[in-house]
């Protein structure tokens, strides 16, 4: 969508910061997505170091001394503009936020828990062929707690969760590597407009991502219980 600058009235991209035509500060526009502030297509294989070299770029051009002689209405719009940049770049820098917030805008659902990216609180759900991993691992767990409530240390038991977090560490990079592989899908299916391939990438985004947070909260929980001992021991 085509706007026109406020000062000179050259057509302006939609999420502009600046006129390209005058140098002034644009008024933040309704509906504008962190890719549209970047000036950049809804796609995920994104150059992050051309992302952060453009992020310093236009902060630069944002900072509050450029605008201490301009109008007040423009002071006004510079921090809405660093405010509304500082967002975008946290939100696409990192690959899996980038992943969740375009899934976002496709309108998908994305669940959160406690320990995701974005820091809400909810359950996950067991991958069903995990089951069998992660009963076992509650069981390594639970003893783990009962030996430390008893001051109590058990080498056989770190090691076999040592294991396991290596095990479930190789996974995470397993799912890394197949998210970013469906990234190429995704970004192909957007250039050519391929609906049902972008629906079918979606989904298998959607399910790696809820195994990936499943597994990462595993990650978490042992390296929990592995620094609760190590603290115990060095007392």
């Amino acid at each position: 969508m085509k706007t026109a600058c406020w000062s000179c009235g050259s057509a302006l991209s939609a999420g502009a910061l600046f006129c390209d035509a005058c140098g002034k500060v644009q008024a933040p526009a309704a509906g504008v997505t962190c890719f549209d502030v970047f000036g950049l297509p809804r796609k995920l294989a994104l150059d992050t170091s051309a992302l952060e070299k453009a992020f310093y770029k236009l902060s630069r051009k944002l900072h509050p001394d450029v605008y201490a002689q301009a109008s007040e209405q423009e002071q006004q719009w510079s921090l809405e503009q660093t405010s509304l940049l500082n967002d975008a770049y946290r939100a696409l820098k990192n690959p899996i936020t980038r992943t969740e917030y375009l899934l976002r805008l496709e309108g998908v659902e994305i669940d959160q828990d406690r320990s995701s990216e974005n820091g809400a609180m909810k359950e996950s759900r067991v991958p069903p062929d995990l089951l069998e991993e992660v009963f076992e691992l509650n069981m390594q767990l639970e003893e783990m707690r009962m030996n430390r409530k008893m001051g109590e240390d058990d080498p056989q038991l770190r090691g076999d969760l040592e294991k396991a977090k290596t095990q479930f560490e190789g996974q995470l990079a397993d799912s890394d590597a197949q998210l970013q592989a469906l990234w190429s899908k995704w970004d192909t299916a957007q250039d050519t407009a391929d609906e049902a391939a972008k629906a079918d990438v979606k989904d298998k985004m959607v399910a790696l991502l809820d195994r990936r947070r499943y597994v990462r909260n595993l990650v978490r929980d042992v390296n929990e219980a592995l620094d609760s001992t190590l603290s115990q021991s060095t007392r």
